[in-house]
């Protein structure tokens, strides 16, 4: 039964004809006004409110499109079933243009009109109690896998659920819900940093690693490269797997998608993360082997990062693939940049790799810190994937990915790190040589609370360079940010609710790597 009586208008110039049907949905809780032409139906829309329209194709006098053009000039929001004794495809595609909701075929029977009613008027209800019910049911699986032994395929596995439901949830009201998927997000936050501060010193000992940003280019993209063709390798800066499964949609119309994951090393940060991806190196062994690049920006992004080009050609000559013409490498950062790219393609096209890094995710998380604007259009996660999706529709990345499909290029996408909500302070003890950011720290024996922070004292274990003998890290699990003791609350107040990346979670560290393959 329905919950409440939804308010049917039912016209057909046949309606005594369907006197069981009406009946039918009236024990069904519908209250059901039949009426037998298009005129009269419509000077009664005019004069009370219905929930729904019935409205058959074929009437004598005044037809259904007819009708139907007349229905939306007093409702434009009123679903419309249209029922018809044709399945012509023009007619569809002509009552479509015009809004209807559904297309029913005569002979209809009694179920039918029931299901499409329900569909249209109680569909997001029924969604409701159904999605309540299924979150319960998969937060207890969840709890009782996180009791258990996890390993990094699990995590996986975990972390690809949660963003799946991070989607689900977003587009429900029942804030409950979305509660409950915030706190059970934390909990697997809680186990997910003890579990990595045991595992990821040993992955750096080949103990069954999962694949990390050094393994990106070997592992998902030399294959390609090996099998001849042109390859466009895109690495778009701050990528969250929840991002990527919002815009996939509009990816997977231009593309087959095949999705695998990796772990961002350590911190996850583009320093770090993006040289590794690129150089195939951990940051010690970077170091260690480019000691002009690694130095020319202890604490700059910007500086470590302007050799990737560099650092590709290098790996790739050591993984023993050479490439007809090399490869070009761009980074972009603006319309201008991306416009740039989209005006080279047909000569692009021609070469067998080519690298672009897209920066965009990154500046725009960075700047919502110091926007009060964006802060007010994305106040919390969900409002910041929706504009990310908004700025992927219109952005010349998508345009990029259109015409890469059109050329039949194939696309490996990735990204060097994600993000994550940071909205609780953890105390940091450094002196004034400390590195500035808020979730990962290096320096000269810096402290902080155990139970916030992973403490790396020997960063060799990390795969992370020694600068002096008592350098040390600080990683930050789950949603903390470090602040100092001096103007604590200032920064505490500052920092709350900002994105931020370095640090140990899920949405950080499990990254997706797609292969587009053009349709």
């Amino acid at each position: 039964m329905a919950e409440r009586r939804y308010k049917v208008l039912w016209v057909d110039d046949e309606i005594d004809l369907l006197r069981s049907h009406v009946i039918f949905l009236s024990e069904r809780g519908y209250e059901v006004v039949p009426i037998s032409n298009g005129e009269d139906a419509v000077a009664l829309l005019r004069r009370e409110a219905f929930d729904l329209v019935l409205l058959d194709e074929m009437m004598t006098g005044r037809d259904g499109l007819s009708t139907l053009e007349e229905i939306r000039e007093v409702n434009p929001y009123i679903p419309v079933v249209m029922v018809t004794k044709v399945e012509a495809e023009e007619l569809m595609e002509e009552a479509f243009s015009r809004q209807v909701d559904d297309f029913l075929t005569k002979p209809v029977n009694p179920s039918q009109v029931l299901s499409a009613c329900k569909r249209l008027l109680e569909g997001r209800q029924i969604r409701k109690d159904r999605l309540g019910k299924e979150y319960v049911e998969e937060a207890r699986r969840t709890e009782a896998l996180l009791s258990g032994p996890m390993g990094w395929r699990d995590w996986i596995d975990l972390h690809v659920r949660l963003s799946e439901w991070d989607l689900e949830v977003a587009g429900s009201q029942d804030q409950g819900l979305r509660q409950m998927h915030r706190d059970q997000r934390r909990s697997c936050n809680v186990a997910f940093g003890k579990y990595i501060e045991t595992n990821y010193p040993r992955w750096l000992m080949e103990e069954d690693p999962p694949p990390l940003s050094v393994d990106v280019v070997s592992e998902f993209l030399s294959p390609h490269l090996l099998s001849g063709g042109s390859v466009f390798f895109i690495v778009v800066d701050c990528l969250r797997l929840d991002h990527w499964l919002a815009i996939e949609p509009l990816v997977g119309e231009y593309f087959s998608v095949e999705r695998k994951y990796y772990y961002s090393i350590l911190p996850t940060a583009t320093p770090y993360a993006r040289n590794a991806i690129f150089s195939g190196l951990f940051p010690a062994e970077l170091a260690r082997r480019y000691p002009d690049i690694w130095h020319k920006g202890e604490d700059d992004e910007h500086s470590r990062n302007r050799y990737e080009e560099v650092l590709l050609e290098a790996q790739l000559k050591a993984m023993g693939i050479k490439l007809r013409r090399g490869l070009r490498y761009f980074k972009v950062v603006d319309i201008r940049s991306g416009e740039e790219v989209l005006r080279r393609l047909g000569t692009l096209r021609h070469f067998p790799l080519v690298a672009v890094v897209v920066n965009f995710l990154d500046i725009l998380a960075h700047g919502r810190m110091e926007s009060g604007i964006l802060r007010e259009i994305t106040p919390d996660e969900d409002a910041f994937r929706s504009l990310v999706v908004s700025w992927f529709r219109h952005s010349t990345l998508f345009a990029l990915l259109r015409n890469l499909s059109r050329m039949g290029i194939t696309v490996v996408l990735t990204t060097d790190h994600g993000s994550i909500l940071a909205t609780r302070s953890a105390l940091v003890h450094g002196d004034r040589h400390t590195s500035t950011s808020l979730r990962y720290k290096y320096g000269n024996s810096l402290k902080a609370d155990p139970r916030q922070t992973v403490i790396v004292r020997d960063p060799e274990t990390y795969g992370l360079p020694r600068i002096t003998p008592a350098t040390n890290f600080l990683l930050a699990k789950e949603d903390y940010y470090f602040v100092y003791p001096t103007q604590f609350h200032e920064y505490q107040r500052l920092y709350r609710d900002s994105f931020q990346h370095g640090g140990i979670s899920l949405e950080e560290m499990v990254l997706p790597v797609v292969t587009l393959k053009p349709k």
